[in-house]
């Protein structure tokens, strides 16, 4: 059969792009100080939507901008905000996105980590624009002390906003779990978007091994590896919390060029073609699944016509193995066979369809020809044994 090749990044070092975003809005991200947002609130960081420029919008305070932008400083120090994550985990890598920030741009930045066994209490709300933290609001965040955090960048320099140099990337190498950072703008000046890529990692060691969860979700460690297409939607999307807000927070491919002129069907109704496009996954722990929820709501017009899931059992130097060889040095079994796909539709699977019984700790969806999905849902139990794969993830949940 014939299949495109990965579409991602051909920069191992940007490998982290297919990787959660763990701070956006739309996982829980909140910026909970800023020292001051004068011209554009810090909370604009964390947008799911691109930045964008509108060139006759001004407020009492200046240029619109969409971004956080601060104040031409004229006192001593530098600005800086402390964001919560969404989803607590490991960070393997960052974009500071300084889009249309091109006179403007703060010129250096650094960031520091740290993970707290509580929250904060206080949190900043409302528009911002126009303010400066309060002497109270200074007085609560010295609390965390976070001039003393660990680096997770040091001091870097940002290019402006312009389109082919906008996007600043950053690989991390931070070993611990992350709940917050510290974001310093040196000394001041705008950035327009923060995406904060990496794994989330949940405490493991509290969960019943009688407890159903959906092992793939991004908010229990599931992360997207790899894929074939993403024209319009990355795969990472369909492991997203909630229910998808549009097509744009699924997964959604091109058009298959090797469609065949005329589409025929087999006796179950699935349309018979020469190729299909997939995601894999690892679950955010090792399981057996015993329930599947495949949702295409918003494809009305462009969902699938069939999926089937695949499944293996991985250690981390056989994943490491797979992407190597682009996935083909992996023995895929059937967890689910062929299902004809309903538009904007949530269709369910029990264990009568699904034909694998044991523990796997990766997944490979495949769809044909193409299309889009909003959401992945593989509900299961985690299977807390010492296998290889189960060890490494007890010992991110603890870090």
């Amino acid at each position: 059969m014939a299949e495109r090749r990965n579409c991602g990044s051909t920069d191992p070092k940007l490998d982290f792009l297919n990787y959660n975003d763990l701070v956006c809005e739309a996982v829980g991200g909140k910026v909970i100080f800023a020292t001051d947002e004068w011209f554009a609130p810090a909370a604009n960081l964390l947008k799911t939507s691109p930045p964008q420029f509108v060139v006759d919008a001004f407020t009492n305070f200046g240029k619109w901008m969409d971004g956080w932008e601060t104040r031409r400083k004229r006192t001593p120090g530098h600005d800086w905000c402390i964001i919560q994550l969404g989803v607590p985990g490991l960070i393997h890598g960052l974009d500071v996105d300084t889009s249309f920030f091109t006179g403007n741009y703060a010129p250096y930045i650094s960031i520091q980590a740290t993970c707290l066994d509580q929250a904060p209490t206080f949190v900043v709300g409302g528009d911002r624009t126009g303010m400066a933290a309060s002497q109270q609001e200074l007085a609560a965040v010295t609390t965390l002390h976070s001039e003393a955090w660990p680096e997770l960048l040091g001091v870097s320099s940002l290019k402006p906003g312009y389109k082919d140099v906008c996007h600043n990337y950053f690989t991390v190498s931070f070993k611990n779990r992350v709940t917050h950072l510290r974001v310093n703008l040196y000394p001041d000046g705008g950035v327009s978007r923060l995406r904060v890529y990496g794994v989330g990692v949940r405490d493991w060691t509290t969960v019943s091994p009688d407890q159903d969860l959906d092992l793939m979700a991004l908010t229990n460690g599931g992360v997207c590896l790899s894929y074939s297409d993403a024209h319009f939607g990355h795969p990472r999307n369909i492991i997203g919390p909630g229910q998808a807000a549009s097509m744009a927070d699924g997964w959604e491919t091109a058009r298959r060029l090797d469609r065949p002129r005329i589409l025929r069907p087999d006796q179950q109704g699935i349309l018979q073609v020469p190729g299909w496009e997939w995601a894999v996954f690892r679950l955010g722990f090792p399981g057996v699944i015993s329930r599947v929820e495949l949702d295409t709501s918003h494809f009305k017009g462009n969902a699938p016509d069939s999926c089937r899931l695949e499944a293996s059992s991985m250690s981390p130097e056989d994943e490491a193995q797979a992407l190597r060889t682009e996935w083909n040095s992996v023995k895929w079994e059937v967890l689910m066979p062929p299902q004809k796909l309903r538009p904007h539709h949530v269709h369910a699977y029990t264990d009568t369809e699904l034909t694998l019984k044991q523990p796997v700790s990766h997944i490979r969806l495949i769809i044909a020809p193409d299309g889009g999905v909003s959401r992945l849902r593989l509900w299961g139990r985690p299977v807390l044994e010492t296998t290889a794969a189960a060890r490494r993830m007890a010992l991110l949940s603890k870090l």
